[in-house]
């Protein structure tokens, strides 16, 4: 099949079966790749009602069909499982090079199940595929992981790896790769460690069957130059994510300890991307294909020693940095390094620290629960602690478990009114942007398909563009760009291109007809998108009782507490606006009004295997 490696891997690691499948041409046409063969693959793979932790759940890892080619940043692959910090639908989007070598070893997407009896990691040259022993791997962190299966292998192998925070299965632990890109968000790597599985190793030397070569070539020298013409080029070089710092906070957006305010006073400076340039970047760098090099490798000396490490990306230093209340780019940087090397999501670690740090401020955590130690904003022991109070949690260690569980379960179990300032949607903690006035924004997380995350739809630019409050036309938006940006990692590519270097849209499909032979237009794709969009939807109804509009809303803080400082004091988001948003976006998608997808609609977009599951 051009455009694809052509198979589908199967690993049971329980039974110790490997079993290969080629991929129908009719099932890659309506599945794309990436996204939407993960979607679809989870869903028949993980049957309804399954514990995430157990062996029935599945991690599928899957390449799109312009992974590995001649396209700017072809390099993403997607990881998809059922969420052990949700318990809904889960997925994660990671660059590197992973996702183009699985193609070039022949596979376009990797379904892992069971449960191996002892630590393991999957190797993968070819068509050779075993599941080997990592007895000598486990414990190490994630990044050791991968430093030691490279010399054993050989640096031409392509790793991911989880570290103790997957092997211990905190809820939150994420996949690591190329020393510092992360499959981070939905606690994937806690299903690795639950199956024993500490890394996969992958090796190609396969060539991708392309249907027009000279074609592709024209119009990947087309897409470069595009990009390299682009006005933003040499800004994304220079600073990548940790650009919009700033302007994020100008905006009144920036979280704040805890979301508690969304505009920091004084500091923004020494968090600014000019900052991190200047006094902690040593060089950039890319993942596959991609002319932007926008993660920036760093070196900072905290008491003596130098720690080393890819980031920080913006959500990172909004998250592990102001929201835990650090106004210093090292200090950031040190927290994202401990979350590297032990393997946790940045995002959920820095929500789950500034929810614990702000228990203790209101007395609901006590130096009981803390073994004396006194919590406290911006400071990089309180971080440390808390962190290996996660990754080294024990049955008896009661604040270790509480936090490892996410910021949803510890307020469950806290209570005293923790629940309205554990900062989450469907149990997965925000990203980095503020809500109390961005009625766009807003949208985006409570509709968005994993939870709490940004990555579906970052619509805070369209609000500033057309009004913050106005309702009107903002669930239009958020759909769009539901459809627009999943279209990305359905593809293997990355979005930046799109969202920050001005990319048509239209060069897409045109190039992916020069690889795959198929005609697509860009309503095609985005067709396929919102089918994909609506399986994930229905996998929440699946598997999450009760499931429906009460789970699409905003933490408490939000609807009770107007921000206090910056350029949206005073704002606050209402029940009403939940509400009129809702059944505007619900009515659009075709959905009723508890949010779920009509029998109409997925007829219309060939979901009819879905109906008796959700009716």
């Amino acid at each position: 099949m051009n455009g694809y490696g052509g198979k589908i891997l199967l690993i049971n690691l329980t039974n110790g079966a490997i079993l290969t499948e080629f991929l129908g041409p009719e099932f890659a046409k309506q599945w794309i790749g990436g996204r939407g063969f993960a979607a679809k693959f989870l869903y028949d793979a993980a049957g309804k009602g399954i514990d995430p932790l157990g062996p029935e759940n599945a991690v599928v890892i899957a390449a799109g069909p312009l992974s590995g080619t001649f396209v700017p940043a072809a390099g993403r692959v997607h990881f998809a499982a059922k969420s052990p910090e949700t318990g809904g639908y889960g997925d994660s989007n990671m660059g590197g090079h992973l996702a183009a070598e699985m193609k070039y070893a022949g596979f376009d997407a990797i379904i892992i199940t069971g449960k191996s009896q002892k630590p393991s990691y999957i190797f993968i040259e070819n068509g050779r595929v075993e599941v080997r022993s990592a007895n000598y791997l486990w414990g190490r962190s994630a990044i050791e992981a991968e430093k030691m299966l490279k010399e054993n292998l050989g640096d031409e192998f392509q790793i991911a790896a989880i570290g103790p925070a997957g092997e211990k299965c905190v809820s939150f632990a994420c996949i690591s790769h190329d020393f510092g890109r992360q499959a981070g968000r939905t606690g994937i790597g806690a299903i690795f460690g639950s199956k024993n599985i500490k890394a996969i190793a992958i090796r190609g030397t396969k060539s991708i069957p392309i249907a027009d070569m000279d074609g592709m070539i024209v119009k990947g020298k087309e897409i470069f130059a595009a990009c390299k013409n682009s006005s933003e080029l040499k800004h994304w070089q220079k600073y990548g994510t940790p650009g919009v710092t700033t302007w994020v906070n100008s905006a009144g957006a920036l979280p704040v300890r805890n979301f508690q305010t969304e505009y920091l006073e004084e500091g923004i400076e020494d968090l600014s991307a000019e900052t991190m340039r200047r006094e902690i970047v040593i060089h950039n760098k890319a993942c596959f294909s991609c002319p932007m090099a926008c993660g920036k490798y760093s070196k900072v000396n905290i008491d003596g020693l130098d720690f080393y490490v890819e980031g920080p990306e913006y959500e990172t230093i909004a998250l592990c940095g102001s929201n835990c209340g650090f106004t210093d780019i090292k200090d950031v940087a040190y927290a994202n390094w401990l979350c590297d090397q032990y393997g946790l999501d940045t995002i959920s670690t820095g929500g789950v620290i500034a929810f614990a740090i702000e228990c203790f401020e209101k007395g609901i955590l006590t130096k009981k629960e803390t073994n004396n130690k006194e919590l406290r904003w911006g400071d990089r022991e309180t971080f440390r602690y808390l962190v290996e109070k996660i990754i080294y949690k024990n049955e008896n260690d009661f604040l270790g478990n509480l936090l490892a569980g996410g910021v949803r379960s510890a307020s469950q179990i806290l209570g005293k009114g923790s629940e309205d300032f554990a900062i989450h949607v469907k149990g997965l903690e925000l990203s980095g942007y503020g809500i109390r006035h961005a009625i766009g924004m807003m949208g985006s997380y409570i509709t968005c398909d994993v939870g709490g995350h940004h990555s579906r739809s970052w619509a805070i630019t369209f609000d500033e563009q057309v009004g913050r409050g106005l309702i009107t036309g903002k669930a239009e938006r958020d759909i769009y760009l539901q459809h627009v940006r999943p279209m990305f990692d359905m593809l293997g590519v990355c979005r930046l291109q799109w969202v920050e270097l001005e990319l048509e849209l239209e060069h897409y499909p045109q190039i992916l007809k020069t690889i795959t032979g198929i005609d697509y237009s860009v309503d095609d794709l985005l067709k396929i998108s919102e089918k994909v969009y609506n399986l994930t939807r229905a996998f929440w109804f699946r598997e999450v009782e009760g499931f429906g509009r009460k789970y699409d809303t905003v933490p408490g803080r939000f609807l009770k507490e107007p921000v206090p400082t910056g350029p949206t004091k005073g704002k606050i988001i209402t029940e009403e606006q939940i509400s009129q948003f809702l059944s505007q976006y619900y009515k659009l998608r075709g959905w009723d009004e508890n949010g779920k997808p009509t029998k109409e609609k997925l007829k219309e977009l060939d979901l009819d295997f879905l109906i008796p599951d959700l009716y």
